[in-house]
Protein backbone atom coordinates (compact mmCIF):
# COMPACT_ATOMS: atom_id res chain seq x y z
CA UNK A 1 0.00 0.00 0.00
CA UNK A 2 3.08 2.76 0.85
CA UNK A 3 4.46 1.64 -2.36
CA UNK A 4 1.29 2.46 -4.50
CA UNK A 5 1.15 6.12 -2.34
CA UNK A 6 4.03 7.41 -3.71
CA UNK A 7 2.98 7.78 -6.93
CA UNK A 8 0.30 10.03 -6.03
CA UNK A 9 0.92 13.58 -6.98
CA UNK A 10 -0.40 16.51 -5.02
CA UNK A 11 -2.36 17.44 -7.83
CA UNK A 12 -4.08 13.62 -7.70
CA UNK A 13 -4.90 14.32 -3.81
CA UNK A 14 -6.67 17.73 -4.81
CA UNK A 15 -8.88 15.96 -7.44
CA UNK A 16 -9.96 13.39 -5.30
CA UNK A 17 -10.57 15.96 -2.58
CA UNK A 18 -12.77 18.12 -5.08
CA UNK A 19 -14.67 14.78 -5.85
CA UNK A 20 -15.03 13.88 -2.40
CA UNK A 21 -16.44 17.08 -1.47
CA UNK A 22 -18.57 17.55 -4.57
CA UNK A 23 -20.24 14.00 -3.47
CA UNK A 24 -20.84 14.79 0.12
CA UNK A 25 -22.82 18.28 -1.04
CA UNK A 26 -24.68 16.11 -3.92
CA UNK A 27 -25.68 13.56 -1.63
CA UNK A 28 -28.44 14.79 0.05
CA UNK A 29 -30.01 16.06 -2.90
CA UNK A 30 -29.94 13.31 -4.74
CA UNK A 31 -31.57 10.74 -2.58
CA UNK A 32 -34.00 13.34 -1.25
CA UNK A 33 -37.58 12.10 -1.90
CA UNK A 34 -39.12 15.71 -0.99
CA UNK A 35 -41.23 16.50 1.66
CA UNK A 36 -43.28 13.29 3.50
CA UNK A 37 -47.14 14.08 2.65
CA UNK A 38 -48.68 10.34 3.23
CA UNK A 39 -48.60 7.18 4.52
CA UNK A 40 -49.29 4.16 2.81
CA UNK A 41 -50.66 0.84 3.95
CA UNK A 42 -50.26 -2.48 1.76
CA UNK A 43 -51.34 -5.76 2.19
CA UNK A 44 -49.87 -8.57 -0.22
CA UNK A 45 -49.04 -5.35 -2.75
CA UNK A 46 -52.10 -4.04 -3.12
CA UNK A 47 -52.84 -0.20 -1.05
CA UNK A 48 -55.54 -1.01 1.70
CA UNK A 49 -54.88 3.28 2.56
CA UNK A 50 -53.20 6.03 1.85
CA UNK A 51 -53.61 8.67 5.12
CA UNK A 52 -52.09 12.20 4.84
CA UNK A 53 -49.85 12.98 7.38
CA UNK A 54 -51.48 16.45 8.22
CA UNK A 55 -54.22 14.90 10.80
CA UNK A 56 -53.73 11.79 13.64
CA UNK A 57 -55.31 8.62 12.57
CA UNK A 58 -55.84 5.07 13.27
CA UNK A 59 -56.44 2.44 10.65
CA UNK A 60 -56.54 -1.30 11.49
CA UNK A 61 -55.65 -4.18 8.67
CA UNK A 62 -56.72 -7.73 8.98
CA UNK A 63 -52.82 -9.88 8.19
CA UNK A 64 -52.42 -12.55 6.53
CA UNK A 65 -52.13 -14.24 10.40
CA UNK A 66 -55.86 -14.55 10.24
CA UNK A 67 -57.63 -15.05 13.21
CA UNK A 68 -54.25 -14.11 15.13
CA UNK A 69 -55.08 -10.28 14.89
CA UNK A 70 -55.13 -7.47 13.18
CA UNK A 71 -52.18 -4.56 12.17
CA UNK A 72 -52.41 -0.98 13.83
CA UNK A 73 -51.19 1.72 12.10
CA UNK A 74 -51.17 4.86 13.77
CA UNK A 75 -50.38 8.18 11.79
CA UNK A 76 -49.27 11.50 13.40
CA UNK A 77 -48.20 14.74 11.93
CA UNK A 78 -45.28 14.38 9.80
CA UNK A 79 -45.07 11.12 11.26
CA UNK A 80 -46.20 7.35 11.03
CA UNK A 81 -45.73 3.67 12.56
CA UNK A 82 -46.99 0.39 13.40
CA UNK A 83 -48.24 0.14 16.36
CA UNK A 84 -49.09 -3.02 16.55
CA UNK A 85 -48.57 -6.63 14.70
CA UNK A 86 -49.77 -10.35 15.49
CA UNK A 87 -45.94 -11.50 14.38
CA UNK A 88 -43.33 -13.47 16.24
CA UNK A 89 -40.84 -10.98 16.38
CA UNK A 90 -42.32 -7.01 15.99
CA UNK A 91 -39.93 -5.76 13.91
CA UNK A 92 -42.19 -3.73 12.20
CA UNK A 93 -43.13 -2.21 15.50
CA UNK A 94 -39.85 -1.45 16.48
CA UNK A 95 -39.07 0.42 13.49
CA UNK A 96 -40.65 3.30 15.32
CA UNK A 97 -41.86 6.80 13.77
CA UNK A 98 -41.07 6.58 10.15
CA UNK A 99 -41.02 10.26 9.09
CA UNK A 100 -38.51 10.26 5.80
CA UNK A 101 -40.23 9.74 1.95
CA UNK A 102 -39.23 6.25 1.43
CA UNK A 103 -39.34 5.00 4.44
CA UNK A 104 -40.69 1.50 5.14
CA UNK A 105 -41.41 -0.52 7.76
CA UNK A 106 -42.80 -4.79 6.66
CA UNK A 107 -44.81 -6.54 8.72
CA UNK A 108 -43.34 -10.40 6.72
CA UNK A 109 -45.39 -12.87 8.91
CA UNK A 110 -48.86 -10.47 8.12
CA UNK A 111 -47.69 -9.44 4.48
CA UNK A 112 -48.34 -5.94 5.74
CA UNK A 113 -46.07 -2.92 4.86
CA UNK A 114 -46.39 0.64 6.26
CA UNK A 115 -44.22 3.39 3.79
CA UNK A 116 -43.73 7.34 3.83
CA UNK A 117 -44.76 8.66 0.23
CA UNK A 118 -43.01 12.06 -0.35
CA UNK A 119 -43.78 14.32 -4.13
CA UNK A 120 -40.96 12.70 -5.49
CA UNK A 121 -40.07 9.49 -5.41
CA UNK A 122 -36.39 9.51 -5.10
CA UNK A 123 -35.68 5.60 -5.55
CA UNK A 124 -37.05 2.37 -4.80
CA UNK A 125 -37.15 1.23 -1.25
CA UNK A 126 -37.17 -2.29 -2.04
CA UNK A 127 -34.86 -4.09 -4.77
CA UNK A 128 -35.66 -7.52 -5.66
Amino acid sequence: MTAFLRFIKPGDWAVLLACAAGTAALAPIAFSGGAAEKAVVRRDGVVVAELPLTQARRIEVAGAMGTMGTTVSEVQPGRARVASDPGPRQYCVRQGWLTQPNAIAICAPSHISLSIAGRASSHDSLAY
